[in-house]
């Protein structure tokens, strides 16, 4: 890697960390009026958003991770395409932590670290493996974000808007990294990906 990509990763390193991101598309249910939680419903609704954002750090880190690594050009514009939805992702997530009066998780740069190290590991092993772990991710991602659906309070529709579209956006990601032959991962590779998501979440949603 040359000087000047180096310090266009550390940009974005820098820039998903500590700035504010930015959508192009209008934010999912913006135009609906804030809801009436008592106390308890929205710091629920908080820690899920903030489990949210945590989880677009991760996304970017390991995009970020799998498109240095990747050996295929065109799949390495393809992680670049999805990364871009995810920044929206994480602009909507920030902004829906903040309307609800908390912060994002003070853990976020040791999720990103890892994440960031775990998609160079995929793109090291083969596009057909880094494309597996993408799509297996999404497909993961995509459960949690249904059970989010179902946890948050039913008049938080604001939060309820944006999660829905997350997830139609990561299936479509799961998708494209199918179409580019992403092969299955094996089982124990499967679980252990959902085990380390329990344990970040968990993390997430207090700290």
């Amino acid at each position: 890697m040359n000087v000047d990509n180096l310090v266009l990763e550390i940009d974005r390193c820098l820039r998903t960390l500590a700035a504010p991101a930015r959508s192009r598309r209008p934010v999912p249910g913006d135009a609906r009026p804030e809801a009436l939680l008592d106390d308890a419903q929205r710091r629920h609704a908080l820690g899920l958003m903030r489990v949210n954002h945590s989880g677009e750090v991760c996304a970017q880190a390991l995009y970020q991770g799998q498109a240095l690594t990747s050996r295929r050009s065109e799949v390495r514009v393809a992680l670049q395409q999805a990364a871009a939805e995810e920044v929206e992702h994480l602009a909507w997530t920030e902004q829906r932590v903040r309307e609800l009066g908390g912060r994002v998780s003070v853990l976020n740069p040791l999720w990103y670290m890892g994440s960031l190290s775990l998609g160079v590991v995929a793109g090291l092993v083969g596009d057909k493996w880094n494309l597996g772990f993408l799509a297996e991710t999404e497909r993961q991602v995509e459960a949690h974000l249904e059970g989010h659906l179902q946890r948050l309070p039913d008049a938080d529709l604001r939060s309820r808007g944006i999660v829905d579209q997350m997830r139609v956006d990561e299936g479509a990601h799961a998708e494209m990294a199918v179409r580019y032959g992403a092969a299955e991962l094996p089982r124990p590779v499967r679980q252990a990906m959902k085990l380390m998501a329990r344990v970040m979440t968990g993390l997430a949603y207090r700290l």
